[in-house]
């Protein structure tokens, strides 16, 4: 060892220290250390920023969309068509929420289901929910002490909390949609179908209950799921479907855990909200129902169509609940076996929009509002502009056209209305585009590489748990069912 090595280490020379800053704003980078918390905290508003700010043009769009439904209704909410029976329907502005309003006795104070009424027919013939929001708005709305004031102030009041569900289902459907798509949802913000039909009905409530049913199946929530399809079904009967969609695909997959989790909260939630009406106002609750079932063919349903034209066996009043249910179990079961033999899994939103479809086809009667319910699920299934361009014409030629052919009906008013003829070729132009998509989706099913949705490498964005899962059941053109590890 040398004499060098043998000597003592210099000590370190001690690192200089940072020049103190004066307190006040600095200009350009700043060095030196940061708050830990800060940075945090500004790492996290920049993180909901990225998340939010793609969303925000379709939120506007959405809001401008509800705003054009709500000009729409101008001659009925501010020119006083929806008092008069022939003028709401020839400047196409009726909705059902301002008679209702008093039709239902919630004017007078009435409580959904609870009231008493002189005739059965005068209760709420909507599931809870809706009479719940109907009495909620009402009770904000009884603050107004001008009877005329208080009636325009309940269907405002109804317009915004619909414009609301429809600016977050236009948000829900660009998440389902996917990153990649989310611009798809531009179709159900603004719409001409969705802009007309928009605030007929309390349809919207519904809607958005049921996309955010599917987009917290997307997240993996399944009883978060469960809670809002329930909720849904307990809106509108027509989310039933959907449970539907999740049996063939969970059959598929083998990913029971998550559908009975799911369903187990469906019920639940379900439950929850009928019991307590169904336990003390039996006789109002089960309106619902005993209208649905007792109901004959109405509006715009094919089934009305063979009754008017008096087809034999089809055009039968005694034969329609029996027909309509068996046509609607036929078209299901030809939906299942095309999801369970197709040569790659089937996308959710593909069998929940056939499932939909196929509901309203052989529903008893089809309002010009149901384009609500269909719209999202049309788009998500196939985002094809095409088939939907001309199904949006066929609904807004029925949308015409029914308000003029109820005029035509209206004695003396003959002349301002259409004829039968005329409004049958609406009732059909909307059904015939609707299975002409329908064709298009299954053969996307039985042919993947045709799926717009597929294409880059992407399975099913709103899958969820089906999102990448291996097929475990599949039928065969033998029709046995295979297993595969």
């Amino acid at each position: 060892m040398s004499v060098e090595d043998e000597r003592e280490p210099e000590p370190a020379p001690e690192p200089e220290t940072a020049p103190e800053r004066e307190s006040g704003p600095v200009d350009g980078p700043v060095d030196g250390p940061v708050d830990g918390a800060g940075l945090k905290d500004a790492g996290a508003v920049t993180v909901i920023g990225a998340r939010t700010l793609p969303y925000l043009p379709l939120a506007m769009f959405a809001t401008l969309g509800a705003l054009l439904a709500y000009l729409w209704k101008w001659p009925c909410r501010f020119g006083g068509a929806w008092n008069d029976g022939t003028l709401q329907f020839t400047n196409f502005c009726y909705t059902d929420i301002y008679p209702l309003y008093f039709g239902r006795g919630l004017a007078d104070g009435k409580v959904p289901y609870f009231a008493e009424v002189k005739d059965f027919a005068d209760h709420v013939e909507y599931p809870v929910v809706l009479g719940w929001v109907m009495d909620l708005v009402s009770r904000i709305t009884s603050l107004v002490t001008d009877g005329a004031a208080r009636a325009a102030t309940f269907y405002d009041l109804t317009v915004l909390l619909m414009a609301a569900c429809l600016v977050g289902g236009v948000l829900m459907m660009a998440r389902l949609a996917g990153p990649e798509r989310r611009w798809d949802a531009l179709w159900y913000a603004v719409a001409p179908g969705v802009i007309l039909g928009a605030y007929i009905n309390w349809d919207l409530a519904a809607g958005v209950l049921s996309l955010g049913a599917l987009l917290a199946w997307s997240q993996r929530r399944q009883v978060l799921a469960g809670v809002l399809l329930g909720l849904a079904i307990a809106t509108k009967f027509y989310p039933l479907m959907f449970i539907g969609a999740l049996f063939l695909l969970t059959l598929r997959t083998f990913e029971w855990r998550p559908f009975l989790r799911t369903m187990a909260a469906t019920v639940g939630a379900w439950l929850v909200v009928n019991v307590p009406v169904m336990i003390f106002a039996f006789e109002g609750w089960k309106r619902f129902y005993v209208f649905s079932q007792e109901r004959g063919a109405d509006w715009g349903s094919l089934w009305f169509f063979f009754q008017q034209r008096g087809w034999p066996v089809l055009g039968d009043p005694e034969r329609l609940s029996v027909m309509g249910i068996a046509s609607l179990a036929l078209i299901c079961l030809l939906i299942a076996v095309v999801a369970l033999a197709a040569p790659t899994r089937p996308r959710l939103a593909q069998l929940c929009f056939l499932a939909l479809a196929a509901f309203m086809l052989t529903n008893k009667v089809w309002s010009p509002q149901f384009v609500l319910w269909l719209v999202p699920f049309a788009v998500l299934a196939r985002p094809n502009w095409k088939p939907l361009a001309l199904w949006q014409i066929a609904e807004v030629w029925y949308f015409f056209a029914i308000w003029l052919y109820l005029v035509g009906l209206q004695e003396g008013n003959a002349h301002l209305g259409i004829t039968a003829d005329t409004y049958f070729t609406a009732v059909w132009g909307r059904a015939l585009t609707i299975v002409i998509m329908m064709a298009f989706v299954v053969r996307d099913i039985m042919r993947p590489e045709h799926d717009l949705v597929r294409r880059g490498g992407v399975d099913d964005p709103s899958g969820g748990v089906f999102d990448g899962a291996p097929d475990r059941f599949r039928l065969t053109s033998t029709g046995i069912g295979l297993r595969t590890a």
